[in-house]
């Protein structure tokens, strides 16, 4: 039998019940390069951050995902010139990207730190986003922040136009709770596939408000992001103990790690397992530029927790035994 390469040994899933598929961990390009338009892109941050997308390819991460304002689409910018000089890349992996936050002195001095939800700024964002990218679509385009303003017909007709142009093949949303991802969805003529928000053993919010019940029920896909807590979860270096919270960090580590020394892998293994576990199909970001901890967060989609591990975790987290 020959020999396969690395890239097919994730598994795929199917994304929001749509035609795409992806690996079952998505890799986060926020901090592939760090600061904003200030930060001069060196050559040596280039290829660093070059390093990051194609340790990820390899070892089976086919969704990357991105956000206009990560580094003031210097995210984007990076990983659309990797795109470029390797052509073969883009139709291997699924693209996705986000739009809807603005920052303060956008476009004037005096404009505040905002949500937009504007069928003009939608659109408008995503024509940056596909020129700095570098390509003729992307593949899943989400919205970023719920917009307290947002006009669900307004949404509506702006990833109509996007669909329809074939610049846009799927949308989602990101940090919506059910009500508000129902109301954008009641006007939109075609399935919202993904919600994309913060998950992980020290977020437990979307658990308990419905969201990924409401995900279940919807054939909606999570996307996790900061599914370690930004690295909170694998830290390896002591606890503050002047830390707020520190006690309840301390025993969550603790419980993370009798089930990571009894499994024989890292923190963060079991930290990424304990969400694979869950039934509505959590597909977490990993969001590292370290090449070592790309590749070992890979192990935890072939580790099931028993639904004991599973609950000792979320006991680790919330403090106390269950009610």
């Amino acid at each position: 039998m020959p020999f396969l390469p690395e890239i097919f040994a994730m598994q795929q899933v199917q994304i929001g019940g749509s035609e795409l598929r992806a690996s079952r961990l998505a890799y986060g390009c926020w901090r592939i390069i760090a600061g904003g338009k200030a930060i001069e892109v060196t050559p040596d941050r280039e290829q660093a951050a070059r390093k990051s997308i194609m340790t990820a390819f390899d070892a089976g991460y086919t969704l990357f995902d991105h956000a206009d304002i990560y580094s003031d689409g210097l995210g984007e910018w990076v990983f659309g010139r990797l795109l470029r000089d390797n052509k073969t890349l883009r139709d291997k992996i699924v693209l996705a990207s986000k739009c809807g936050i603005r920052k303060a002195d956008d476009p004037t001095p005096s404009a505040p730190y905002r949500y937009d939800f504007s069928a003009e700024h939608i659109i408008q964002s995503c024509e940056d986003s596909l020129k700095r990218l570098q390509t003729d679509r992307i593949d899943l385009y989400q919205l970023h922040r719920p917009d307290f303003l947002a006009q669900p017909e307004e949404v509506a007709q702006a990833f109509t136009k996007l669909k329809e142009q074939g610049k846009v093949r799927e949308f989602g949303l990101s940090n919506a709770l059910p009500s508000f991802f129902s109301l954008i969805q009641k006007s939109c003529p075609f399935k919202l596939i993904v919600n994309q928000v913060e998950i992980s053993l020290s977020k437990l919010d979307f658990f308990r408000n419905g969201t990924m019940e409401h995900c279940m029920m919807e054939g909606i896909t999570p996307l996790a992001w900061s599914p370690l807590a930004a690295g909170r979860l694998c830290f390896p270096g002591a606890i503050d103990l002047n830390e707020p919270g520190h006690a309840k960090r301390i025993q969550l580590r603790d419980a993370i790690d009798l089930v990571a020394r009894e499994r024989n892998v890292s923190r963060a293994v079991i930290a990424i397992a304990w969400l694979l576990r869950h039934p509505s199909g959590v597909v977490p970001i990993i969001g590292s530029t370290d090449p070592a901890n790309i590749k070992d967060v890979v192990k935890a989609t072939n580790l099931k927790l028993t639904r004991e591990e599973w609950y000792s975790l979320m006991e680790g987290s919330v403090g106390e035994r269950l009610p």
